[in-house]
């Protein structure tokens, strides 16, 4: 993983169009870039919208500037107004399977089973959010962004985007208790 003043040197050589920093970016955010697009796009879109993505970075890293959340909540930004763009006249979709497996490890049939359905009642209960609870737990577990990054994605304060999380894992439990 980059640490910040790394980053900071990556994002000034990239500036310069050199290609191993732009390699390197695009290794740090590609896992955490495709799962949010992934819950967002079809399967078959995901890699077009990641690399429009880039693409747009490439064209806009002059005016890319260290204020606010830094320079992953600047690419999901971008990623976000791709998927929007390419979706705007219709629903998002979304799917479950970006969601994690849970780990089988050594257990028996009976343990996997029972991790297998709580998968699938969580991802149930998921897919019952509203498009902003979903949003709001897609950036911040799988874009792995802080609360000041969401906040510059979404377009609000780093203490509005933790009151939504809270009210958003708060509505999942109440589902997933209802479920049970």
């Amino acid at each position: 993983m980059i640490r910040d003043h790394e980053l900071r040197a990556t994002v000034d050589r990239a500036r310069a169009f050199d290609p191993d920093a732009w390699e390197a970016l695009y290794r740090r955010l590609y896992p955490r870039l495709y799962a949010y697009a992934n819950r967002r796009l079809p399967p078959s879109e995901c890699d077009d919208a990641e690399s429009e993505t880039f693409t747009r970075a490439m064209d806009a890293i002059e005016r890319f500037r260290w204020r606010g959340a830094g320079f992953d909540a600047w690419t999901f930004g971008i990623l976000r107004n791709v998927v929007y763009e390419r979706y705007r006249s219709r629903p998002a979709q979304t799917t479950t399977d970006a969601l994690p497996e849970l780990a089988a490890g050594d257990n028996g049939p009976l343990e996997r089973l029972v991790a297998h359905e709580q998968v699938t009642d969580v991802r149930a209960a998921f897919a019952r959010l509203g498009p902003e609870d979903r949003e709001v737990l897609e950036l911040r577990v799988l874009g792995d962004l802080d609360a000041k990054a969401v906040g510059s994605v979404l377009g609000k304060r780093p203490g509005a985007v933790r009151m939504a999380q809270q009210r958003a894992l708060q509505r999942l439990g109440d589902l997933l208790t209802e479920a049970s």
